[in-house]
């Protein structure tokens, strides 16, 4: 489910700080612009009631999960909203199994190869290598010289219209979006001019995923 909705574009919306009451507008603006998948992160006002709008209000291909994810009830909490995917600013074993278990997609942070292994041996989907912005491109060829293969890694952290070529030109196959794309304070027409911008750098790659 969620390799088929990076397939269609490998663009995540990192939705940090959001409220309930603008939850439809900026789905909607993001979903015109190609995007499929779209993260609260936990830490934002109210998130689960967010996630619900979200998944009621956008087609069933747009998938809706949830970012800093810390623990298995947190996960039970996210599936009762309506979300389909974990986000972790880590890979706790723990979180890993419950959402697992829960039948969600699971996108741990990783920070380093033994982390990566660990967390792809519990099931993840994808891995969330951040701050990419410190990292780098050499790092996500390095990993990808060594993890198995179709292994998807996704930048998070600093990523730019300007740097994915980069990136991607290393492997990597998606691309998490934070304050670059959406910050509390914006209009949901920003939030299109910010999300457009992303969407032409992705096409401009020019590779399946």
């Amino acid at each position: 489910m969620l390799k088929q909705a990076l397939a269609h574009n490998g663009l995540i919306a990192i939705l940090r700080g959001l409220h309930p009451e603008e939850a439809a507008a900026m789905g909607e603006v993001l979903y015109r612009a190609g995007f499929r998948v779209i993260e609260v992160p936990l830490n934002s006002p109210k998130p689960f009631e967010s996630i619900r709008i979200l998944r009621h209000t956008l087609p069933a291909d747009c998938l809706i999960g949830a970012g800093t994810v810390l623990t298995p009830e947190q996960v039970e909490q996210v599936k009762a909203a309506g979300g389909q995917v974990i986000v972790m600013p880590h890979s706790d074993a723990r979180v890993l199994r419950a959402g697992k278990a829960a039948g969600l997609s699971l996108c741990p942070g990783v920070a380093t190869p033994t982390e990566a292994f660990a967390a792809l041996a519990e099931g993840a989907d994808m891995l969330k290598l951040f701050p990419a912005e410190q990292m780098g491109p050499a790092v996500v060829k390095a990993w990808l010289a060594v993890l198995p293969a179709g292994t998807l890694l996704a930048p998070v952290g600093g990523i730019t219209p300007g740097n994915m070529q980069q990136f991607f030109d290393a492997g990597a196959r998606g691309f998490g979006l934070g304050s670059g794309l959406y910050k509390p304070g914006l209009t949901p027409e920003q939030v299109a001019l910010n999300a457009q911008a992303y969407a032409t750098a992705w096409a401009a790659l020019g590779q399946d995923v």
